[in-house]
């Protein structure tokens, strides 16, 4: 008998662990459901806790920036302290978000709990995630669990509006985020099945190349956020966000020249397919971003609709975007690029489609064909770039840059999340100064006071909230105001629609430029990882 066939008898097959699988796939359900709740909560959130969509919106920003900000060192934690720990403290920090959420009395304890611990949470579960798996199967049955988690994962963006639109109008918004604490409780009971794996390579942190990072994607992120809420320094907090990515850029290779361990290997940037890979992912993300902050406040803020109306009217999007995720991912066989570029060519004709239709739109009805537009792009692109950027990448360096590519598209979510919201906002806030100052109706002695009081309440307020507050005010004066607010916040959509379009566009030179490099070679190991 030969070596091989021998050690081939002794062999003892594994028994693939089903129970752990599905408790992965239910981590990750909760990890993307998330942010799908909170977006289409936005209005009865707002009301619950008497506070504004500006700050709301601000907190669903800050939530994906922790998340990039941090994803890099959180992978690093994992190595220190272990992939396991990494992992509880992960799921542990989204419970501590959740139930947050299901307590919260003021806007101050969701920006603390949710946004940041919750952050935290995130940049450690999934690398720690990514580590697990591959540790604890092996081979046939660790592409079943990926395949698992990723059907996962795509099944919660589909599904997530609809979801929490349900759940928030007939129960609570509180109740949904209960319910993720729940699955999370489910997920933990689960840890002794988990193996921990445990780390060979270099165990010292590059602090000083962390520190930029956050400081970098923090600095730009949060100036745009001071920015909408009327703070100072903007400009002066978004240059020392830019000055920390140069600086982070110049560290890297500095530390990279003298073989010292560094945050990111700078040598992934060496490839073309790698730097318009990730160059792609972060421009989808802006885009989806965008377009999720931008039509759940419109739908909520001005054609009233509740979580639930305002969730069936997004589902268009996330629903053509898993059914050709899943088609594209399995049946097309075109380059990837063409597929990358027919992906943002989707999307930019969708939300320029979007945009002519606001003035008009009485129903969300109006938007679904447009929407299924853009979820056919959004679907072509999700089922492609990942493995187009981490393909060219070798087999022991892709979980590092699976984490590269996670970061950027984190950053991007946050950044389109930021941007969108705030142009929405100060657009409003400019059209209604200006609206008002013109008025002929309104009295001179009374137009300041109105603008400041559009300014800082109109964009939580329906028409009919407003007739309400405006009761004691001359019939005249009445529907004067209530004709600057109708005219000005769809202004002020299409105004924000313009941060998507604009990624798009982006998106279509870039994947141009991938059509003129070779095509990647498909990598087994970058299968293997799961999409940020």
């Amino acid at each position: 008998m030969s070596a091989a066939s021998s050690a081939g008898g002794n062999a003892t097959p594994t028994t693939f662990n089903g129970r752990l699988a599905l408790l992965l796939a239910m981590a990750m359900f909760v990890l993307v459901v998330d942010t799908s709740l909170m977006n289409v909560s936005i209005s009865a959130v707002v009301h619950d806790l008497h506070t504004t969509v500006s700050g709301v919106q601000s907190a669903i920003a800050l939530e994906a920036l922790v998340s990039a900000a941090f994803i890099l060192i959180g992978g690093k934690t994992g190595d220190l302290i272990g992939r396991k720990l990494a992992y509880v403290l992960g799921l542990l920090g989204y419970a501590v978000g959740a139930i947050a959420m299901t307590l919260a009395q003021n806007l101050g304890a969701i920006i603390l709990f949710w946004a940041v611990i919750g952050g935290i949470g995130a940049s450690l579960l999934l690398p720690a995630m990514q580590s697990l798996i591959h540790g604890n199967f092996e081979g046939a049955q660790q592409k079943r669990v990926y395949a698992l988690v990723g059907a996962s994962a795509a099944i919660a963006a589909a599904v997530g509006p609809l979801l929490g639109g349900f759940i928030t109008t007939f129960l609570s918004w509180r109740v949904g985020f209960l319910l993720e604490a729940v699955i999370i409780a489910v997920v933990l009971s689960g840890i002794g099945l988990v193996k921990d794996v445990p780390y060979t390579g270099e165990r010292s942190i590059d602090l000083v190349g962390a520190l930029f990072s956050v400081i970098g994607m923090g600095g730009i992120v949060t100036g745009i956020l001071v920015w909408q809420e009327g703070g100072e320094r903007v400009l002066l907090i978004i240059l020392v966000g830019v000055a920390g990515l140069l600086s982070l850029v110049i560290w890297l290779r500095y530390r990279s020249r003298r073989s010292k361990p560094t945050l990111l290997d700078p040598g992934l940037f060496r490839s073309k397919l790698f730097q318009s890979g990730v160059s792609g992912q972060l421009l989808q993300q802006i885009a989806l971003g965008g377009t999720m902050i931008a039509l759940p406040i419109y739908l909520q803020m001005v054609l009233e609709y509740n979580a639930l109306w305002s969730g069936l009217s997004i589902a268009p999007l996330s629903l053509s975007m898993f059914v050709v995720a899943l088609l594209a991912g399995r049946r097309l066989k075109r380059r990837p690029a063409s597929l990358i570029l027919w992906g943002f060519v989707l999307v930019v004709v969708g939300i320029a489609s979007i945009i002519p239709l606001v003035p008009i739109a009485t129903s969300g009805w109006y938007l679904t064909l447009p929407l299924i537009v853009a979820g056919c792009g959004l679907g072509l692109l999700v089922s492609q770039l990942n493995n187009y950027t981490l393909s060219p990448v070798s087999d022991e360096r892709v979980s590092e840059a699976a984490g590269v590519n996670s970061a950027a598209g984190s950053f991007g979510l946050s950044f389109g999340l930021a941007f969108a919201g705030a142009i929405m906002l100060a657009t409003l806030a400019t059209t209604f100064t200006a609206k008002t100052d013109a008025s002929t109706v309104l009295p001179p002695d009374d137009k300041q006071q109105i603008s400041q009081v559009l300014e800082t309440d109109a964009e939580v307020m329906s028409n009919t909230k407003l007739a309400e507050l405006l009761a004691t005010e001359p019939p005249a004066v009445q529907a004067e105001v209530i004709r600057i607010n109708t005219e000005s916040r769809p202004i002020s959509l299409q105004v924000a629609l313009l941060v998507p379009l604009l990624a798009g566009l982006l998106g279509v030179g870039n994947a141009f430029r991938m059509r003129r490099l070779p095509d990647p070679a498909p990598n087994a190991a970058a299968e293997g990882t799961l999409a940020g």
